[in-house]
């Protein structure tokens, strides 16, 4: 498992854009007939992917959480932005068609990735926090969910926000979980911008067409940067940092979060005229 550190508000400011892409960017997901994992030391949070193709692939104990097994003091929210597959759960089976979630609690041994068609595999994005309590793992269709929908298309942002795990839907310890999809026509997101020192966030891209980019926004409102994110390539916000991107054309992202508070609704709100 690859280890992440990151950098304060501070060394931020003097950072390349090779600096920066090293330290906030994850960009080695979704590889065919592969499960991959980060270590972030923003929340110890674990960012990876699981894209079974023939053979399911099964979640280990990584050697760096000293653990028996992988959720032994963790959580695990999965999201299948691909084709059909099943995550099973201590020999629970559970299907997941593309855009699908699962909840995983603390205190599951054995957590395994398939595919039902490996010519049109899964592509499972995962996301984990510390867990001090265990939720049942619990199934979740993204389809069947109430969709908020804000911004407008004369602004660029018309969007579906999908909560998936969170306070008034399914429990867990701290993960909070969904994503948004933007319009046609429609680019910008998280605009008007925040900043939640109570927790950080991390976005992955995806659904977004070949050859297309988002220039993704960071940093403090007085010195913001950008970073140039592909599909399927993942930035982590610490809670000192705007999150907001603008793309090439519309896509979706699904955005996970941890730390002290899980109320969707907690952000301290910056106007776009304070941004420099």
């Amino acid at each position: 498992m690859k280890i992440l550190q990151m950098a304060d508000a501070t060394r931020y400011r003097t950072m390349t854009t090779a600096e920066m892409r090293a330290t906030f960017l994850i960009d080695d997901l979704f590889r065919a007939g592969e499960l991959s994992a980060t270590y972030v030391d923003l929340d110890r949070t674990i960012v990876g992917s699981a894209v079974p193709l023939r053979e399911p692939l099964r979640l280990p104990a990584f050697e760096e959480l000293r653990t028996q097994y992988f959720t032994e003091r963790r959580e695990l929210g999965v999201l299948n932005i691909g084709g059909r597959g099943i995550v099973t759960v201590d020999g629970q089976e559970f299907a997941l068609d593309r855009r699908d979630a699962l909840y995983v609690g603390r205190g599951n041994e054995d957590v395994r990735f398939a595919s039902l068609n490996p010519d049109e595999p899964a592509e499972f994005y995962l996301l984990s926090y510390p867990a001090h309590m265990e939720y049942p793992t619990v199934v979740i269709r993204g389809a069947s969910l109430e969709r908020t929908k804000l911004g407008a298309v004369e602004s660029a942002n018309a969007r579906e926000i999908t909560k998936l795990i969170h306070l008034d839907g399914v429990r867990s310890c701290q993960l909070v979980m969904g994503f948004t999809q933007l319009a046609p026509g429609s680019v910008w997101n998280t605009m008007p911008p925040h900043t939640h020192m109570r927790r950080s966030e991390v976005y992955l891209y995806f659904d977004l067409a070949e050859g297309e980019r988002v220039m993704h926004l960071m940093g403090p409102a007085d010195e913001t940067r950008h970073i140039v994110a592909a599909n399927k390539q993942v930035v982590v916000s610490p809670g000192w940092s705007i999150h907001a991107g603008v793309g090439t054309r519309n896509y979706a992202f699904c955005w996970g979060m941890g730390g002290e508070n899980q109320v969707y609704t907690d952000m301290d709100a910056l106007a776009v005229k304070d941004l420099l």
